[in-house]
């Protein structure tokens, strides 16, 4: 099945669980904020397997609780950066995308 380009509905949706999932984070309720980032990665996926092959990877190595969570940032947070760019103009004052996020990826890309 091909891959459609995200909708406002869904990089709302992805967007919120990634901000819920970094506070989680925040308050080290490292638990709750892992399920949060894998539900941001789960948002229209680029790939469908990625989120179990990630898993896999870190179950390879011995990571305690809170570096785990932090994987799992990093990766939701790309996932999102990467929904963003498929967002026209229009579609990004309609969601409206957070500007610290927003921040984030440019200060990634440059």
């Amino acid at each position: 099945m091909d891959r459609t380009q995200v909708t406002v509905e869904e990089f709302r949706e992805a967007q919120d669980v990634l901000k819920d999932a970094i506070d989680l984070h925040e308050k080290k309720d490292f638990n709750a904020a892992i399920e949060s980032f894998k539900k941001a990665i789960s948002v229209k996926p680029f790939n469908e397997s990625h989120l179990d092959e990630f898993e896999k990877k870190l179950k390879e190595g011995t990571y305690k609780l809170a570096q785990e969570s932090m994987a799992y940032m990093g990766c939701a947070s790309v996932h999102v950066s990467q929904l963003v760019k498929e967002l026209t103009d229009e579609q990004r004052e309609e969601v409206p995308v957070d500007e610290n996020l927003i921040k984030v990826f440019n200060d990634w890309e440059n």
